[in-house]
């Protein structure tokens, strides 16, 4: 017996989202549920996963089953695929088993063809109607499977209504309509070189294959890279029997959510549109009505809806999000799924749904999107600067996604993506965002649109990136030809600044400044939660007492990495530290060790009070040396001015610390080797400061110093035995007990293969996974984003593995370390302290691993908190 590739509705229940989608599987779950479902089927995600393997082609197997699920759904019907006096019409849609809204092509009104509309209007007694339902099925078939440019099609739209006068495309007239019709079939015979496609089988078969090429389309591609959605996963395809929104003044479409998606209030939440289809809603063209209205409208049909949102609600045990169609009076509902939300509503939602008793504390850790919290720690704007220019109110839209954002204009994603990359902060504004600009929406602080509600592609993909949006603005004009936005009297260009406050919809013509978000309620809450489910320890990357302090405040429980090279560049200390490179002597390079040991010391131990005790890994001198000379000969000219050396002395020093791969270089260890008294100063700065720390407010600080670029157990002992030796020397005097460790950074392949010998010296391990990536695929990460581009493309990469963790190669390495380490010192402390601390699959993968910590940048401390809670729910750990 063949594989089945394609099921009825009913065939399928939604616990099968890996075979039918998310949407197909919640589709088999209304259906199964009794709820107003129009019938279909879904041709699996397998199907897809087999059309790439088969060259991109359909198999003939795959064919027969859905001409036979095409039987079966018009048996259903009672009405026959491609007759010319009463045609089914269907729907195709993508839905792949993760959520991707608005990254797959849709294709409305399927089957219509020159003598199906014509019975189509005899039949419903709607010419208008059956003409606007071709031009829509025309419009889509061209630009999804065809790959024709939408915007042609668009401005012939825009012309016929341009010459009657139209202000919508519901003014146009039947007449009007078939005008449009034709004038559709010609561009698509000039572009296609062919007829459009009369057969109806040949239309669903073209456009089952186009919803699969969809799923390796450049939006869709970079949507999964951001999102860590595999490559292999496929989408499904579900293929509907039409219901029809745009029958006349009885019929609509709409999108509702079971509760507030920006706030989580417990509100049914939504906007609907009479007489339209359902691309309307999301695509902004028209100004939705709200979800009360219809309460007015329809006060019957209102109260059925509210019920079957309840009942779902209540069957998902989640905020859904939730498609439907009024056809002349009748409900139906096209969708259901778990509802992306804003940060702060997927806190509320999931402490509220506990309050219910709808779900355990449990379930609330896991549903929440541990990336999703980052938004909630974007900037607010500071409450002076915000009362100070309170008066630059340009325009106020809708708040569709909350949070304030300031930053240069940019009127395209291409250059949304430019600016970006220079280093500027940019808010993208548009008329109305597409699919296409999800990567500049990606780079941007905030989303401004002329036109759109709250359910629009900008609110949504925004509210699920956490960014900043004001949506529907109409007290805005925009020019993207031209590049201006014109508000309030006044002309802005692309480049000038402008502030958005996503949770007011206010426009501001001016920079205001903005401050951090405060984190309480909600927040400490499902932070609580995840404290007490977690077995991994996180703690922070952080080189200064501010950044130590704020870390604490979000939840760190020590320092992972303090990077000391990164207190030697402030314009005070940096003299001294060139004094020490350049010297010529030992007694030279310790005169100028000296002017940096007391700044040294007063950095630990501002970073010991603000850690009250809690334990911090201090990783001793690590770049090149040459990092902290100038590279210009007119900037060696003033540096040796200043240090009352020649010209030709410093350009020599410079010349010969210069380094061909300097990654590889004279760094890390390497640098103590050559130069013990480095590592002697600063052990004295670390072990001091603890002492003096100790001693003044009653801690009991441990410190941990940690030898970087470590690759040979030799190399470390070399090192270690100066340190031990100071550390030991300043205790001794200073009569206390001070115990402190020393370790070493996991960051050189070969101290992974060799993990066993170095835990004989090493009291811990912390995996420097930045420069690990590095040795382990040979490229640097700096130069990496000049081709990984094209690594993505080719699916050779589907991830950045500077983001995360590769599992296959470097995960391996820590695997290796961990195991032979263990084997060694049964209580070695083991953590990584690279970017992938804060990304969470990389959080799981050190939880199953056997890691005792992750350490990361502040920010993400409480991302890596809730990460590490969902790993060991997951897969439980014991201590």
């Amino acid at each position: 017996m063949s594989r089945k590739y394609v099921f009825m509705f009913e065939e399928g229940n939604e616990k099968q989202r890996e075979l039918l989608g998310g949407k197909g599987a919640n589709l088999a779950g209304m259906t199964n549920l009794g709820l107003p479902v129009p019938p279909g089927f879904t041709v699996s995600t397998e199907a897809c996963t087999r059309y790439y393997d088969d060259g991109r082609k359909i198999g003939a197997d795959i064919e027969e089953q859905i001409f036979i699920s095409l039987a079966k759904l018009e048996k259903k019907m009672g009405k026959k695929f491609g007759d010319p006096s009463d045609p089914l019409l269907v729907s195709v849609r993508s839905g792949s088993r993760a959520s991707m809204p608005g990254m797959m092509d849709t294709i409305l009104n399927l089957g219509l063809n020159d003598e199906s509309v014509e019975g189509l209007a005899k039949k419903t007694g709607n010419p208008r109607f059956a003409y606007d339902s071709y031009r829509r099925f025309i419009q889509m078939f061209s630009d999804v499977v065809m790959e024709q440019e939408k915007a042609v099609y668009e401005r012939i739209l825009d012309d016929i209504k341009g010459k009657k006068g139209y202000k919508s495309d519901t003014d146009l007239t039947a007449d009007d309509l078939k005008a449009i019709v034709k004038l559709f079939k010609d561009n698509y015979k000039k572009n296609q070189g062919a007829d459009f496609p009369q057969d109806p089988k040949v239309q669903l078969i073209e456009a089952t294959k186009a919803v699969f090429r969809s799923w390796d389309n450049p939006r869709a591609n970079s949507y999964r890279r951001m999102n860590d959605i595999p490559y292999n996963w496929g989408t499904a395809v579900n293929i509907q029997s039409m219901v029809f929104g745009n029958k006349g003044e009885t019929s609509g479409t709409g999108v509702a959510f079971t509760r507030n998606p920006s706030t989580g209030e417990n509100k049914l939440y939504g906007e609907y549109l009479m007489n339209a289809q359902g691309e309307d809603v999301v695509a902004g063209i028209r100004t939705p009505k709200t979800i009360d209205d219809l309460k007015q409208q329809n006060p019957a049909l209102f109260e059925q809806f509210v019920k079957i949102t309840q009942t779902l609600e209540k069957h998902y045990k989640d905020m859904q999000d939730m498609e439907f169609t009024i056809e002349e009076g009748k409900l139906y509902m096209l969708q259901t799924r778990n509802g992306k939300r804003t940060a702060k509503a997927a806190l509320k939602i999931a402490v509220d749904l506990v309050g219910e008793k709808m779900i355990d504390e449990q379930k609330a850790v896991l549903m929440i999107d541990p990336k999703s919290l980052d938004s909630l720690l974007h900037p607010q704007f500071e409450a002076a600067a915000l009362k100070k220019e309170s008066g630059a109110v340009i325009a106020k839209g809708l708040p569709a996604s909350p949070g304030a954002a300031c930053g240069k204009i940019a009127f395209t994603a291409e250059r949304a993506q430019q600016m970006a990359e220079k280093g500027d902060k940019v808010v993208l504004v548009r008329l109305e965002t597409s699919p296409e600009d999800i990567e500049g929406m990606y780079v941007s602080q905030g989303i401004l649109t002329a036109r759109g509600g709250m359910t629009s592609h900008a609110a949504v993909v925004a509210r699920g990136m956490g960014t900043c949006c004001v949506a529907g603005c109409s007290d805005i004009v925009v020019d993207e030809e031209k590049k201006i936005l014109k508000a309030d009297g006044k002309t802005f260009k692309e480049g000038d600044y402008i502030s958005l406050d996503g949770s007011t919809g206010y426009v501001y013509g001016k920079a205001i400044n903005t401050v951090p978000a405060s984190l309480s309620g909600d927040f400490g809450t499902i932070m609580q939660w995840a404290d007490k489910y977690r077995v991994l320890k996180v703690r922070t990357n952080a080189d200064t007492p501010a950044d130590t302090a704020r870390a604490v405040e979000l939840g760190a429980e020590g320092i992972g990495l303090t990077r000391t090279e990164h207190m030697f560049f402030d314009a005070d200390r940096i003299t001294a530290m060139r004094e020490m490179i350049v010297a010529k002597t030992v007694a030279e390079r310790e005169k100028a060790l000296l002017k940096l040991l007391p700044m040294q010391k007063k950095d630990f131990k501002g970073i010991y009070e603000a850690l009250e005790g809690r334990p911090a890994t201090i990783r001793f001198l690590d770049p090149p040396l040459h990092e902290f000379l100038p590279h210009t000969d007119e900037e060696i000219a003033a540096l040796a001015k200043d240090m009352k050396l020649t010209f030709d002395e410093l350009k020599a020093t410079v010349e010969s610390l210069h380094e061909f791969n300097p990654m590889l270089g004279h760094r890390g260890c390497r640098l103590a080797v050559t130069y013990p008294e480095i590592a002697v100063m600063q052990t004295r700065a670390v072990i001091e400061a603890a002492i003096e720390v100790n001693k003044e407010k009653g801690l009991n600080i441990v410190p941990e110093i940690m030898i970087p670029l470590v690759g040979e157990v030799r190399e470390l002992k070399y090192v270690k035995d100066f340190v031990v030796k100071t550390a030991d020397e300043i205790i001794a005097k200073s009569g206390v007990k001070l115990t402190y460790k020393v370790g070493t950074m996991i960051e050189v392949p070969r101290a992974a293969i060799t993990a066993d010998k170095i835990a004989e010296e090493a009291e811990f391990f912390s995996f420097g996974t930045n420069d690990l990536t590095q040795m382990t695929f040979g490229f640097s990460r700096d130069d990496a984003g000049k081709f990984l581009k094209d690594y993505y493309e080719k699916k050779i990469y589907e991830s950045d593995p500077f983001a995360k963790v590769d599992f296959e190669g470097v995960g391996e390495l820590i695997k290796l370390a961990v195991e032979k380490g263990k084997r060694v010192r049964k209580d070695i402390k083991l953590g990584i302290c690279g970017e992938h601390g804060g990304d969470p699959a990389s959080v799981e993968f050190c939880h199953n691993a056997g890691l005792s910590y992750v350490s990361c940048s502040p920010y993400r401390v409480p991302i890596a908190r809730l990460a590490a809670a969902q790993a060991n729910l997951r897969n439980p750990r014991k201590e």
